[in-house]
Parts: C-alpha cells; structure tokens; sequence
C-alpha cells in the first residue's frame, strides 16, 4: 500500500476514534451501593453523585460505599468504551488488553 494510500486510512481510522469518543461522551453510567448513586460518562467524566439520608447515617460505610459507586462505575465505562474502541483499533492493527 502506498504512503498516501496508508495516511488515508489513518485519517479515516482518526474521523472514527473521534466519534466514538463524541458517542461515549453520551453514554452515561449509573452505579449504586448502599444509597450512594454515581453517574459518569463512558468517558469517565463525573455527572453526578446523590447521597441518601440513610447512607448519610454512618461516615466510614458512606465513604467505603463512594469508592464502591465509583469503582464500579469506572469498570463498566472502561468496558463499554474498549467495545467501542475495538473495531477501530482492530483496523489499525492493534489489540487492546482484555479483548
């Protein structure tokens, strides 16, 4: 394949990350443990946490259920954002761990 041949695909492999990461800035995950809701992006950006009266009660298990909200919070953004980096990345010639 030619040098412009192979900068094209680039390109065309650039357009689909971009929007992808425009797509996964439009998903939002919600997670929840012990009255303590997290909602991120699958871009891993902080929308919001809602905090119940209940979970309010006792500091070291609000604290743990925060880390616990986030945690798998984060998990699912990464795992929906390798599925839709996987097709693109496949094209490149590259494999993202996990997959």
């Amino acid at each position: 394949m030619s040098m412009l041949g192979k900068m094209k695909d680039m390109y065309q492999l650039q357009k689909q990350a971009k929007e992808i990461k425009k797509k996964l800035k439009n998903i939002h995950i919600e997670a929840e443990e012990n009255g303590v809701t997290v909602v991120l992006t699958a871009e891993q950006e902080m929308i919001s946490v809602k905090i119940s009266e209940e979970a309010m009660q006792n500091r070291e298990k609000l604290e743990k259920s925060v880390m616990n909200a986030m945690q798998k919070a984060l998990k699912k953004s990464q795992e929906i954002a390798s599925a839709n980096m996987k097709e693109v990345m496949g094209q490149m010639g590259m494999d993202l761990p996990g997959t």
